[in-house]
């Protein structure tokens, strides 16, 4: 069960996990098995632990998305990553593999998203609209393949869908992305967006932790990383 889930980073506080399009963090009405379950069983194995094993969902990635995932390994690390989460000390990068060039090479978006319960999306309105969150993010074009430009992404607050609905605003959908207007959906039902790098200080060894997650093996990824060297 557990050697499905692929660790970048552990100590006796916190574990980083590389999250697979289909892994979901948290259980959902799907019922499928979430990865913090994965986690504990993973922990409880590796460490031989008998009973309960602790591990605190920090935050979470769409199911579709790739990359870092964060879990507290105890109660005292779990308060203190949300409280950093919270006041925005935790630095987080995205890569996004989109349709179209953006017009500027790098940029700032800032749009204020509603969220629609019942179709599970969020719409982005250039003025504030009632009920409407500030949304902003930073991007800056990395590199252009034959038919695709990869971004790279720097989120300024967590809004539901932000990357995605922010970049469809501007005419560049994630590749597969269908909910947010690319053409058709990838084989694996996943998107292109990858939780590429997150850096914050420690909660409790108060030293600067940098974590890089390989995004998934497929051929576009591939060149992209070949590209990049």
């Amino acid at each position: 069960m557990s050697s499905s889930i692929e660790v970048l980073y552990e100590d006796n506080h916190i574990i980083a996990i590389n999250k697979r399009p289909s892994d979901i963090v948290q259980g959902d009405k799907t019922g499928d098995t979430p990865l913090s379950e994965f986690v504990k069983q993973y922990i409880k194995e590796k460490y031989n632990k008998p009973g309960e094993v602790f591990v605190g969902t920090v935050h979470r990635i769409d199911r579709p998305v790739s990359g870092i995932v964060l879990f507290a390994k105890t109660s005292k690390a779990l308060a203190r990553l949300n409280q950093m989460f919270q006041s925005k000390e935790i630095q987080k990068t995205y890569w996004a593999v989109v349709k179209n060039k953006p017009q500027t090479i790098k940029g700032k978006l800032i749009h204020y998203l509603k969220k629609n319960e019942a179709k599970n999306m969020s719409r982005a309105y250039e003025k504030e609209q009632q009920g409407a969150l500030r949304s902003e993010l930073d991007y800056e074009l990395i590199l252009s393949l034959d038919n695709y430009h990869l971004l790279e992404i720097t989120p300024h607050t967590g809004r539901h869908h932000q990357i995605r609905v922010q970049l469809s605003t501007i005419k560049c959908p994630i590749k597969g992305d269908i909910k947010y207007g690319f053409d058709r959906t990838n084989k694996d039902a996943s998107i292109h967006l990858h939780a590429r790098k997150i850096e914050f200080i420690h909660p409790v060894k108060k030293e600067l932790i940098t974590i890089i997650a390989p995004p998934p093996n497929d051929s576009i990824w591939n060149e992209i990383i070949k590209r990049l060297g």
